[in-house]
């Protein structure tokens, strides 16, 4: 059988520690001593010698977080080789932190590198509004990071001018965690903003920074767990 017909989506040879191949999947170059953590379930493939460590210590200090329905189970991966990760056919993007802090959706994480520091935390700002809190996960230093998104998403430059950004929280994905953050109820929004019926809630961002925004406002996506 000639493999012309397929040639194209052939790999090819990695420039970075992570690369995007097509929209929907993520390269990762692996080495020995730069371990990386991603989501549970999320390897699709890989070339050489990388294995996995399900629910590693690190992970399991913040399972009770994660029974909100808001965190992202992970795994540990080490060893030498390509890996490549995805997450249900979501868009996939790729960061790379330089000293940067930044707070994303727990369900929105797809892997970053095991050196870098992170936690989960509660999001100021929503719980006096929702009644409920909302978790993220804040990973903050020097190295790569790979978010999902449902759909191609939206960069917004907060520091671009004086007003402030709202956002759907069930379509949001992350943020620059210096930016000031805080909650606004909306009574004559609630019928064009989110699915409810009833009042809708945003979180507002000012300062100089960004927020990444996913083309989907689906509640369900933040309680979606992998197998």
């Amino acid at each position: 059988m000639t493999q012309q017909p397929i040639a194209g989506f052939a790999p090819t040879p990695p420039v970075h520690r992570m690369e995007n191949h097509g929209s929907n999947m993520l390269k990762v170059a692996m080495q020995s001593g730069h371990d990386l953590f991603a989501r549970t379930g999320s390897m699709v493939a890989y070339e050489g010698f990388v294995q996995y460590e399900p629910n590693p210590p690190a992970v399991r200090q913040m399972a009770s977080q994660w029974l909100t329905g808001e965190g992202a189970p992970l795994m540990r991966c080490h060893g030498d080789g390509l890996l490549y990760l995805a997450d249900y056919g979501a868009d996939v993007v790729v960061l790379n932190l330089a000293g940067d802090s930044l707070s994303v959706n727990g369900t929105n994480v797809l892997a970053f590198d095991a050196q870098l520091q992170w936690r989960v935390e509660r999001v100021k700002g929503m719980a006096k509004f929702s009644g409920q809190g909302l978790f993220n996960v804040s990973i903050t230093g020097t190295g790569w990071v790979a978010l999902t998104s449902r759909g191609t998403p939206i960069v917004v430059d907060c520091g671009r001018g004086e007003d402030e950004t709202y956002v759907d929280p069930d379509a949001l994905v992350a943020w620059s965690t210096n930016l000031k953050v805080k909650g606004k109820r909306s009574f004559k929004a609630s019928s064009m903003i989110g699915r409810g019926s009833g009042e809708a809630y945003q979180l507002g961002f000012s300062g100089q920074g960004f927020v990444v925004v996913q083309p989907s406002e689906d509640s369900a996506d933040r309680l979606r767990a992998r197998g």
